[in-house]
């Protein structure tokens, strides 16, 4: 399953990407989160693997990420795995004006076992999620530098 979602985040590129790159921030805009630890590799960087584990309601979760590219300020992929499921994301930050930034994100969703009939019968759920999660860290971001 492949979809791509966008918002618009009224910040300058450079003060996105200021607080977009810095895991320290990720609990901020992403409440479920509840640790997110490095791995092995350099944080950030291509090859990086860490460990992020999320609990949303009664379910735990947790995944395995790889970046696979950091071009930043324009773009930073991953992968993410965890039963079932491997998600390919590819973020993209597009420099609308000085004071404004297209946030692109790409993902492609390849489930396994049981996870096949979740993605057949929940398709629409995982872009809603996407977009929660971006409109949190939009809200977060403008909130920082209001």
């Amino acid at each position: 399953m492949k979809y791509t979602v966008d918002i618009i985040i009224d910040l300058p590129r450079p003060k996105v990407i200021q607080l977009f790159d810095n895991p320290d921030n990720m609990h901020k805009w992403q409440p479920d989160l509840v640790s997110f630890d490095p791995i092995s590799g350099d944080p950030g960087q291509p090859g990086a693997k860490s460990k992020l584990h999320y609990k949303m309601g009664k379910r735990e979760i947790e995944m395995i990420e790889t970046v696979t590219k950091n071009d930043l300020p324009s773009e930073m992929a991953g992968t993410y795995e965890t039963k079932g499921v491997f998600n390919i994301i590819s973020n993209r930050f597009e420099e609308i004006s000085e004071k404004q930034t297209r946030w692109v994100s790409e993902n492609e969703f390849q489930f396994s076992g049981f996870m096949k009939l979740m993605g057949i019968f929940m398709k629409g759920a995982f872009p809603k999620q996407t977009l929660k999660f971006m409109n949190q860290f939009k809200s977060f971001a403008e909130a920082e530098f209001a």
